[in-house]
């Protein structure tokens, strides 16, 4: 068996069903030699998505596989002042937002710090089990064009009228912070010697301006999950 383990995006938010999610179609089409199971939740950081291994682990069985597919919400939390903070990074609906924000590499730090920390629990969870651990950075829509397709700017517009994204996390929303988040949580993946694929850098080269692949700024299509399952089993060598 495989996991693909995460969060919203893992879960499948803004899938038509359960057949268009990531772990399932990597199961029935791109990576189907073992069955995959989706170990996810929605609104995690990376401690709660740790927290699911701890408390499922003694029900899987044999893993040869375990995929994190993470790091967006734990550098959206990363806003949130220390007190909220903790020793395990902030939660969602935690409180309100903050007056004052930090800076964007402030939020880098705390963010990749804790995504980091945390990884270094799943290896030894994972070399115990004597599975193969791969951490990837999870889509932004901004890292990964600049210019949404017409579909995803009416989607993103009419979030924006409803929702506060924009004005809260406008200063991460930026290429050159997508690609700072990923080379420091790639430094850490190879201090432990985990392989790391940054998902927003291969869905920028393997589709072209006009393909929709999201919904919001953090969740996909079906095509944009199929494209994301595709991209994992070919940069994974999962077969």
């Amino acid at each position: 068996m495989r996991l693909l383990a995460g969060s919203s995006a893992t879960f499948g938010v803004g899938a038509t069903g359960d057949a268009a999610t990531v772990p399932s179609r990597l199961w029935t089409r791109h990576a189907p030699r073992l069955p995959w199971l989706n170990f996810s939740g929605q609104s995690h950081n990376s401690a709660q998505e740790l927290m699911l291994l701890t408390l499922f682990r003694q029900h899987l069985p044999e893993v040869a596989d375990i995929v994190l597919f993470s790091g967006v919400n734990n550098l959206v939390l990363s806003r949130l002042p220390e007190e909220r903070q903790g020793r395990h990074g902030a939660f969602f609906e935690c409180g309100a937002a903050p007056d004052t924000v930090p800076t964007p590499q402030e939020r880098i730090d705390r963010a990749a710090g804790l995504t980091v920390r945390h990884l270094s629990t799943w290896k030894l969870f994972a070399d115990a089990m004597g599975a193969r651990l791969t951490y990837v950075l999870q889509p932004l829509a901004p890292w990964v064009r600049e210019e949404p397709t017409p579909e995803e700017k009416l989607l993103f517009d009419e979030l924006d009228d409803v929702s506060n994204f924009r004005r809260l996390h406008n200063d991460i929303s930026t290429m050159e912070v997508g690609r700072k988040y990923a080379e420091v949580i790639g430094a850490g993946c190879a201090g432990f010697d985990v392989p790391f694929l940054d998902m927003n850098a291969a869905l920028a080269e393997a589709t072209t301006p006009d393909e929709w692949l999201f919904i919001d700024r953090v969740h996909c299509t079906d095509l944009g999950y199929d494209t994301v399952a595709r991209l994992l089993a070919e940069r994974l060598d999962l077969g």
